[in-house]
Formats: structure tokens, C-alpha cells, sequence
């Protein structure tokens, strides 16, 4: 079986409401859509992070593509993996956008879900994150904001049988432990989090953590920038620190364990370039007794079907994973329905998710017309 065809597409679509970190608000998502077809007739999708930037690099790399084996990524992998070298985070989304489709296409020509191919399921459904920001709580003033969030958080747990909330913090230090104090006042036994995208200082962070020991969050997470910073924090504060900004590559391991900077690494496949640096950081941290989450960059379905298939053959994955996919108002797949704040993992052959083409040429006509989403 032999590659022959590499189409790239790169399509927006809209989000529920919008989406507010430390650093940005989003009302959608634009994201990078690969198909390889072979000469058997077998296809395999795949989905990564950005749009035209990255579409780009994933153009390049299909030139290397066309005549080989899906199943060939390791050796696809060896020849470029200078890419993530020269464009970064880019590079990885390039490289993972690749590596889904074959991993895609080499369950569909064997008959096996990428569940199995990864070894076999550990568990069959994954349970998300409820997602609050303050966008959430629209026209609140700043004395009522906490009450309001609180109240809901209250609702979507409620309504989306979540066992997990995750706030995005902000530069607002004090603001977000006001805020986290009325979460969990409301929701005691909530798995809670908060994720402030380093924009604490040290100094703000251990008295922010201090303050927040009584609340028994599951942990905090990047709660200021670096290794070194979170070394800092972890030596101060009892609440376990977890990161998908420091450490982000594998150079970035030694380091951190060295100083004692985490205790919970973030994964992600299209950040790390691929299903199977994934699987091997999750054995990184198991080896060393680190536990492991997944981010979420804004995956549609067809990216989303991968992390489930990660989750599930993974035991050390056995958190609540972070995942922006229930506030998508549309996909490009037969959607995925969540139930009991879980994701059922697809079994069918692949990723066992179904393209719809039209809604794929519809969010693509999208794109060209309005560009890549950056807010």
C-alpha cells in the first residue's frame, strides 16, 4: 500500500461562546485538515492545530509522502525530524497532522481501531473538563463575578454530569482566587483546577497557591512562566503543579526533573508531533511517577478521536482530560456526543470517525474568506 495523494485543507469554525484565557479571547477555531488517500483505496484524516502557516509545512512534507507506506512513520518521522527544530510548534502540528492520517489509514487497512493498533483499550469512555472563563459571566460587575461564575459552573456541571472544572485564569491573581473560593464553596467535591497560562509572577504564585491549599485543588497549572519559576513555586506551595508550557518537548524533561518543577505534564499529540511521542512521554512519566493530562489546543472531531484513542490505551492518562470539543458549535465529522461528561472512544476501524465532506468544503470556504481566526 502506497501513498498517493495528499490533500491539505484549512477550514474556521465558530465556537458556542466565546473563549477567554490571559492572553486571548476566541470566538472560534481554525484548524489544519490532512487526507492521504493510497492505491488501495484506503484513506486516513487528519487534524492538527492552525491554519495557513502550518498547511503550509504540511504541503512541503507531503512531497516526501507520495510513493510510501503509512505504515513507514518512523522512518518519516527520522527524515524530518528537524522540522519542529526550525519552526517550532508549527512543526509539531505540521508532523502530527501527517502522522494521524497514517495512523487513520493504518487501522482502516487492517480492520483495527488506532485504539488497538496502540495496544488495546484500558478504559472505553474519557471524561473532559468543564471549561469556565470569565467570559462566561457576561456583564458581571467585579464584586458579583465570583458569585456568578460560581453560580455557572454550577449549571454546567449540572447539565453536562461533569466531574471536573478547570478555570482559565488571568492576570487578575486575586480576582481568580476570589473566584475559586465561590467554585468550590458551590461544588465540594469537584475536581478543581485553574490554569493561569504563566501569567503570575513567582511571588504572586506562592501566595496564590498558599492561599488556595485549603480548597484541594487537583492541581495548579502554569500558574508563572519556566522551569525555574515553577521550581520556585513547588518548593512553597503543597498543591501539585502541572505544565503544557514548560515542558513541551523532550529536552525540557531532564531539566524539570532535576528541579522538582512538576508533578503533572500535559501531553498533546498535535504538540508533540504525533501519536507515538505521546505514548512515549506517558512512559517518561510514569517512569519517573509524574502523572499526565492532555491539553487541548481546540480539537474538532477528527483530532479529538485521536486523543480519546491515546486516552484509552494509556493507563497512566486517567484524569479528566482538557478538551474544548463540546463547545464547538459544529464539526467536520458525524459529531461526538457527550454523556455523563464523558466521550465514548470510537471502535471503528482508524479513528472510527466519519467525514462530512460538504461541511468540510463549507468551513474551508469559510477560511478563504475570512483568513485564520486569531481571536
Amino acid at each position: 500500500m502506497k501513498i498517493t495523494e495528499v490533500d491539505v485543507h484549512v477550514v474556521n469554525l465558530p465556537l458556542v461562546n466565546p473563549f477567554t484565557s490571559s492572553f486571548e479571547t476566541k470566538t472560534g477555531e481554525t484548524r489544519t485538515v490532512v487526507r492521504i488517500r493510497t492505491d488501495t483505496g484506503v484513506e486516513g484524516w487528519g487534524e492538527t492545530m492552525w491554519g495557513r502557516p502550518v498547511a503550509a509545512i504540511v504541503r512541503d512534507l507531503a512531497e516526501d509522502l507520495i510513493g510510501t507506506s503509512p505504515f513507514a512513520l518512523e522512518s518519516f518521522h527520522r527524515r524530518h525530524h528537524m522540522v519542529p527544530f526550525f519552526y517550532g510548534y508549527l512543526g509539531y502540528a505540521a508532523l502530527a497532522a501527517i502522522d494521524v492520517a497514517c495512523w487513520d489509514a493504518m487501522g482502516k487497512a487492517t480492520g483495527q481501531s488506532v485504539t488497538d493498533l496502540l495496544g488495546g483499550p484500558v478504559r472505553d469512555e474519557v471524561p473532559l473538563t468543564a471549561l469556565i472563563t470569565r467570559a462566561d459571566a457576561p456583564g458581571a460587575a467585579a464584586g458579583d463575578l465570583p458569585r456568578a461564575l460560581a453560580e455557572h459552573t454550577e449549571r454546567v456541571v449540572a447539565e453536562g454530569g461533569f466531574t471536573a472544572v478547570k478555570l482559565k485564569g488571568t492576570k487578575d491573581v486575586q480576582g481568580d482566587v476570589a473566584i475559586l473560593r465561590a467554585v468550590r464553596a458551590a461544588l465540594p467535591e469537584v475536581n478543581l483546577r485553574v490554569d493561569p497560562n504563566a501569567a503570575w509572577s513567582v511571588p504572586d504564585s506562592i501566595r496564590a497557591g498558599i492561599a488556595l491549599e485549603e480548597l484541594d485543588l487537583e492541581y495548579l497549572e502554569d500558574p508563572c512562566v519556566g522551569i525555574e519559576g515553577m521550581s520556585q513555586v513547588r518548593q512553597k506551595v503543597r498543591i501539585p503543579l502541572c505544565t503544557n508550557m514548560c515542558v513541551v518537548r523532550f529536552e525540557d524533561f531532564a531539566p524539570a526533573m532535576r528541579l522538582n518543577a512538576v508533578d503533572v505534564i500535559h501531553g498533546d499529540v498535535y504538540k508533540w508531533g504525533g501519536i507515538a511521542p505521546t505514548k512515549a512521554l506517558a512512559a517518561h512519566c510514569e517512569t519517573f511517577g509524574l502523572g499526565m493530562n492532555l491539553h487541548s489546543g481546540g480539537e474538532l472531531g477528527i483530532a479529538t478521536a485521536a486523543h480519546l484513542a491515546v486516552v484509552a490505551s494509556t493507563p497512566v492518562l486517567s484524569r479528566a482530560i482538557d478538551s474544548m470539543y463540546y463547545l464547538h458549535a459544529d464539526d467536520i465529522i458525524e459529531p461526538l456526543t457527550l454523556e455523563n461528561g464523558s466521550l465514548r472512544v470510537p471502535d471503528g476501524p482508524g479513528l472510527g470517525v466519519t467525514v462530512d465532506e460538504d461541511k468540510l468544503r463549507h468551513y474551508a470556504e469559510v477560511n478563504a474568506r475570512e483568513g485564520d481566526l486569531t481571536k
